[in-house]
């Protein structure tokens, strides 16, 4: 297996990037191809003692920047880290690509290079939560502002899959994020989207609304891009927010140091839950072949992880699961006709 690597996407690379794919190619027993200007690879690789013999190179000498016109990995930038990559993973050159880069320009990639799903009209970001039970998987969260009641509907499929082939959460609870419980509540898209998601190939458990979700009341929250980036953004700014006053409570005094010594494994338990490096980064679902969104400002860890979800994402066959669970859909409809 052959995991691409965009080694110039996001705040940290190539060098975090290079760490990760190092521990992950001796851990996990994969392929890993770093694009992007073999000069500056090997020269970041020499300065800070890292061995890359083991890893494979693939020259692209431009970086698609997270201020560039999406479109644009497509024209001016074909020759960047991320187009090139992409086109690897298209032509069949690698089974997966991972990069930390530019959100939009990941998704322009993903629609017009590495192509969608059939039956799925645009990829959704879905994000992985962490709640008092088991994760949940936020979708959309960023890559699409507005959203057809097909594309939400579609979401729910694409989540519940992933969230049961890599998770191993069995049939997955699917939540329509609205301002209320009830079936009423919420705009119009909303209102056709619960119709359709009730007879849609997944466990729908109704709406919800934003509090329940870090009370892990679902498994997949299903949302706009627009409102599902809101309620990711919020949730990282809280995670922050309470880690902080966690650590001001404990240091506060010689008695409260004391204490922290005392709960230190559970202080690192729940500093791990909330760590988003744990889980790697995004799959852009909807694709036909495995893209994985990392976080802007991964480190090593984060990239590390992001190649073993990238993995799994390749061994389990999401992408087949949900081929079929779209198919089944369009093909009940025609019967339905």
């Amino acid at each position: 297996m052959n995991i691409v690597i965009d080694a110039f996407g996001g705040d940290n690379a190539p060098l975090e990037v290079i760490k990760g794919s190092i521990k992950a190619h001796n851990d996990f027993g994969v392929d890993v191809t770093l694009v992007g200007d073999e000069n500056k690879i090997k020269e970041c690789a020499e300065k800070n003692g890292l061995d890359i013999s083991q890893l494979k190179i693939r020259h692209a000498p431009s970086v698609i920047a997270i201020c560039d016109e999406p479109t644009l990995i497509r024209t001016k930038k074909k020759d960047s880290s991320m187009a090139v990559g992409m086109k690897m993973l298209a032509d069949g050159e690698g089974d997966a690509f991972v990069s930390a880069g530019s959100t939009g320009a990941l998704v322009a990639g993903g629609c017009f290079i590495v192509k969608r799903i059939k039956n799925v009209k645009k990829p959704a970001l879905a994000t992985i939560l962490p709640t008092a039970g088991k994760p949940t998987m936020l979708l959309d969260s960023g890559a699409n502002k507005e959203c057809t009641a097909k594309m939400l509907v579609d979401f729910g499929i694409m989540g519940s899959a992933y969230m049961n082939k890599i998770m191993n959460v069995d049939d997955p609870r699917v939540a329509l994020a609205n301002i209320g419980s009830e079936e009423s509540k919420g705009r119009e898209v909303e209102l056709e989207t619960y119709q359709l998601l009730k007879t849609a190939p997944v466990n729908f458990v109704g709406n919800i609304e934003a509090r329940q979700l870090p009370l892990g009341d679902c498994d997949v929250c299903v949302a706009d891009g627009f409102c599902g980036n809101l309620m990711l953004k919020l949730y990282e700014g809280m995670g922050k927010f309470f880690s902080n006053e966690l650590k001001g409570i404990f240091k506060k005094n010689v008695k409260t140091k004391l204490a922290a010594a005392m709960v230190m494994k559970n202080i690192k338990d729940f500093k791990k839950k909330v760590d988003y490096s744990e889980y790697g980064g995004a799959p852009l679902l909807g694709t036909a072949k495995p893209v994985i969104k990392a976080h802007g400002s991964s480190d090593a860890k984060a990239f590390y992880n992001a190649i073993r979800q990238a993995k799994l994402f390749t061994e389990t066959k999401v992408i087949e699961t949900i081929t079929q669970a779209l198919s089944q859909i369009k093909a009940e409809k025609a019967e339905n006709n």
